[in-house]
């Protein structure tokens, strides 16, 4: 074998495990790195009253993927449900989210209502109550302000 028939063959195979290096790297870097994927919080939202009312609740259900698919269209994120609620007998819902501090929402009104039911809200992150807020006919629990 000649000198240059034997650089010809080296070069060609280490271009080849190159490649091959190349390709497994893609095959196994392409996969989700368990880092990247965002931390979950556990999000309870709860509205009660101190007297029986029927109350109009809003609550975002489920996070955008970015702020500005909310930002368009927030009626697809937050669904309403028209409720009863007295004292024992709150209404509650629970999900995950990833950004509480900026998604995590829930409002109520008793809107033409007659009466002061006196309405109050929590919020728990992670089993712990971060926000909680008090209105004789509307509440808001956020922890980021609107």
């Amino acid at each position: 074998m000649t000198t240059t028939t034997k650089t010809a063959i080296s070069v060609g195979f280490i271009a080849s495990l190159a490649s091959l290096f190349v390709a497994a790297g893609v095959l196994v870097g392409s996969g989700r790195v368990h880092a990247d994927d965002p931390v979950m919080h556990h999000v309870k939202y709860t509205i009660s009253a101190q007297k029986p009312i029927y109350t109009d609740i809003y609550y975002l259900d489920h996070e955008p993927a970015i702020f500005s698919d909310y930002s368009h269209n927030p009626y697809s994120f937050t669904p309403h449900v028209d409720i009863d609620i007295a004292p024992g007998k709150p209404w509650s819902y629970e999900l995950n989210l990833s950004k509480p501090e900026v998604y995590a929402m829930v409002v109520a009104s008793t809107g033409t209502e007659p009466g002061a039911p006196n309405l109050h809200c929590e919020l728990a992150v992670d089993g712990k109550v971060v926000a909680s807020n008090d209105g004789p006919k509307g509440v808001l629990c956020s922890l980021r302000n609107w």
